[in-house]
């Protein structure tokens, strides 16, 4: 009969404890901490409604939560703005003259906001907006701009006011910005002439154009010049022109804590991207809580999350959470082996980086690039790692912990989504012993669980099923325009649950592990098994950089692996086959004979999303010999297929 539960074939036992110096002057004591886990397990509501003290409010709420499945409404009758809890409560309480943004553009310049900069900023474009380009409260704008302060000072104009704003990610192409405009009725699209990547301009303000073909609802395009005479179009309004003019004297708006602080569009492998909606007052006290706490955020820190501002992470934990929290937030605009693989080692050594928060994906290609290279520098300034975006493999993470924390720093590897909006699994530093490649324990007043086929939960180091209990403040609201999609997508497969799409299991102690998307889950006669414990097995051989592991289909087996590896640079290629043997052998001596590779394909590159996640729908069809299909206009780069085929 076959298994329906997913196998578990990672063994991972090495484990790291808090240093005593780490732990002494952690925001969260380890004693604390499991007091008030176990009764904000039991008590979650309780629990977000003590973290809700950790934002201002205009009008105190009344009710903590209606949750009408599979709908949610937190904090009712209470009134705030997030512009106001990120800027204006921050200069009045002696942090006006403190740096909110310290950015560093790719040739190396560098500049610096203060609180008190960054709020009269905010405030002249919050005036441009209802003024000049007749914006209100309940309308929606669309951002399309590059890492610049610029952006996120659009970010918190919006907010301010009460327009919803729509976060395009500017690399997307220009159908995807039709598409994300006309969904979201966007009234006007704030964009530069131009982004920089690689020594090279990407022209942001022609794409805008031509997205905007047959599309009436937006009346006006803000153009941040970099250069004097760019083209504005015939919509166009220069962003400095608008800005200059206005008084820095605005008032927040005072909005409903269900108010719609954004939308975030993100795309499924079939049919057209979904906006995730997001709210104001729940989302704000979700990412306040866990910014403070997971990130261990002290005054004097310097902060860098090197995701951009398109997507959740973002959001979430460049401008959000961690201006909340009355921090220095730094943005880097450009790529990070520009002009060589030292670039981020280089940033953190001249800004005396304390806490540094990345992709997995980013980290496997530091490893690729050789150790020589973070050992130049010194990276003592470091006090903090932590990783986002997919689950990391403990080889990454073991690198990760000595070439770049120097054994000292505490990794936190988090467990969230675009639909979650806040970290939801994760250790905290200080406080939880952490295991390579597991995300721990669910964050306080998170109520998690892993599930059979039945909805039933599984015993330990079963996998199964990632789903979330309980309702939290920053979770998704609805999918905009689309209320049927939204019941299907996140609450059908599990009544009453949510079902993050994501497989994992919990070991005896607990702690989450999590597997992938279960759409990726391998059935290898009967058993199935995850894909990030084959690709963790193979990324652990010397010769390896990275994998990424599909199934495809066999008579015999009803499924055989197929994994796509990019050697080191290091790594002698000149048997390959002899390799490919000894690769498959290590898989086999590693986490047993069911999980042998049926193929191994050398490559040096994959196709990943602008984002760095690998989007294995696309290796599924080459595997199984058909020609890549599907949606790729999230693909970092559409000609990575030709070249992987």
């Amino acid at each position: 009969m076959e298994s329906k539960s997913i196998d578990t074939v990672l063994k991972e036992t090495r484990s790291f404890a808090p240093s005593p110096s780490f732990a002494q002057q952690a925001n969260l004591s380890a004693a604390d901490y499991e007091r008030l886990w176990k009764d904000a397990q039991a008590e979650p509501v309780r629990f977000w409604e003590h973290a809700a003290k950790n934002i201002d409010w205009f009008e105190p709420w009344t009710k903590a939560l209606s949750w009408e499945e599979p709908f949610a409404k937190w904090f009712l009758g209470g009134k705030t703005n997030a512009a106001y809890n990120c800027l204006d409560r921050h200069v009045a309480n002696g942090r006006k003259d403190k740096t909110a943004i310290l950015w560093e553009g790719e040739e190396g310049e560098v500049r610096k906001l203060s609180y008190g900069q960054l709020l009269d900023r905010v405030s002249q474009l919050a005036n441009g907006m209802q003024k000049d380009l007749g914006l209100k409260a309940g309308d929606t704008v669309a951002v399309y701009m590059p890492m610049i302060p610029e952006a996120v000072v659009t970010m918190l104009a919006c907010a301010r006011v009460g327009v919803t704003h729509s976060v395009i990610f500017a690399g997307f192409s220009s159908s995807a910005i039709h598409d994300r405009v006309l969904d979201a009725d966007c009234k006007a699209v704030f964009t530069a002439d131009y982004g920089k990547r690689r020594g090279k301009k990407l022209e942001l303000q022609p794409i805008v154009e031509e997205g905007l073909k047959g599309v009436d609802c937006v009346q006006h395009v803000v153009v941040f010049r970099n250069e004097k005479n760019s083209p504005l179009g015939s919509r166009g309004v220069e962003w400095q022109a608008l800005v200059d003019k206005q008084s820095t004297k605005h008032e927040a708006v005072s909005l409903d804590a269900e108010h719609p602080l954004y939308f975030l569009y993100t795309s499924g492998t079939t049919g057209k991207p979904k906006g995730i909606v997001h709210s104001t007052g729940g989302y704000m006290v979700s990412v306040t809580q866990t910014a403070k706490w997971v990130f261990d955020l002290k005054e004097d820190d310097i902060y860098w999350c090197t995701a951009d501002i398109g997507w959740v992470t973002g959001h979430s934990y460049v401008v959000y959470g961690i201006l909340s929290n009355g921090a220095t937030a730094l943005l880097y605009e450009g790529a990070p082996n520009y002009p060589d693989w030292g670039r981020f080692w280089s940033i953190i050594d001249k800004h005396k980086v304390s806490i540094l928060y990345t992709a997995p994906t980013a980290i496997r290609a530091f490893m690729r690039a050789g150790e020589s290279i973070p050992r130049k520098y010194k990276l003592d300034s470091l006090r903090l790692l932590g990783t986002v975006g997919e689950p990391i493999n403990p080889e990454a993470w073991i690198w990760y912990h000595n070439e770049i924390g120097h054994g000292k720093c505490p990794i936190v590897d988090t467990w969230w989504q675009t639909e979650t909006g806040a970290i939801m699994i994760t250790p905290l530093p200080g406080v939880t012993a952490t295991k390579p490649g597991s995300a721990t324990r669910p964050f306080p007043g998170i109520v998690a669980d892993i599930v059979d086929e039945n909805g039933k939960s599984c015993a330990p180091n079963e996998g199964g099923y990632l789903v979330i209990r309980h309702p939290w403040p920053s979770m998704v609201r609805n999918i905009h325009k689309n209320p049927d999609r939204f019941k299907d997508q996140y609450w059908s497969r599990f009544p009453g649950l949510y079902f993050a799409g994501d497989g994992a299991h919990k070991d005896e102690n607990g702690y989450f592990w999590i597997k992938g998307r279960v759409d990726d889950v391998i059935n290898v006669s009967g058993h199935r098994l995850g894909t990030m414990e084959i690709e963790s097995a193979l990324v652990s051989h010397p010769a390896v950089a990275e994998a990424a592991v599909v199934g495809r289909p066999d008579e015999l087996k009803g499924q055989a692996i197929t994994a796509f590896v990019i050697p080191k640079e290091s790594a002698d290629l000149s048997n390959l086959a002899a390799l490919s043997k000894e690769l498959s052998q290590h898989v086999v001596s590693e986490i047993g004979a069911l999980a042998r590779p049926e193929e191994i394909k050398f490559t040096r590159t994959l196709p990943k999303t602008r984002s760095g996640k690998i989007m294995r729908r696309l290796l599924k069809d080459l595997a199984a010999g058909k020609q890549a299909s599907g949606d790729t206009t999230t693909l970092e780069n559409p000609d990575l297929v030709q070249l992987i085929q």
